[in-house]
C-alpha cells in the first residue's frame, strides 16, 4: 500500500523499511488489536485522499475521512483491526 519493502528475517518475522530507508520495524503477530488509540501511529503519505481511495479499494476500513479534521489528516483500520493514521504534508 505505501511502497513498503517487506522481507522476512532469519528468525522468520516479517519485517518492513519505508522508501526512505530511515523507517524500519517488525510486525508482530499474536497480539490483540490497537483499536482505540492511546498512541496514535501516522504514516507520511504524498497524497491523503488518493491513499485512502487505495485503502477502500483493498477492502480496508476508513475511520475518520479527511476534512473530518483538517485536509491533510485521515485513520484506517488494518486488517488485524488496528487504527493508523495519515499525514501529508504541503510544500506552501
Amino acid at each position: 500500500m505505501f511502497g513498503w519493502r517487506i522481507s522476512k528475517r532469519e528468525d522468520g518475522s516479517t519485517a518492513f523499511e519505508d522508501t526512505t530507508g530511515i523507517v524500519r520495524g517488525t510486525w508482530v503477530l499474536g497480539r490483540p488489536p490497537t483499536t482505540e488509540p492511546g498512541l496514535l501511529v501516522f504514516i507520511v503519505v504524498d497524497d491523503v485522499a488518493a491513499t485512502i481511495d487505495a485503502i477502500t479499494q483493498e477492502g480496508g476500513e476508513i475511520v475518520r475521512s479527511i476534512g473530518e479534521e483538517t485536509p491533510e489528516i485521515g485513520r484506517f483500520r488494518d486488517p488485524a483491526g488496528n487504527v493508523f493514521g495519515l499525514f501529508q504534508t504541503f510544500n506552501v
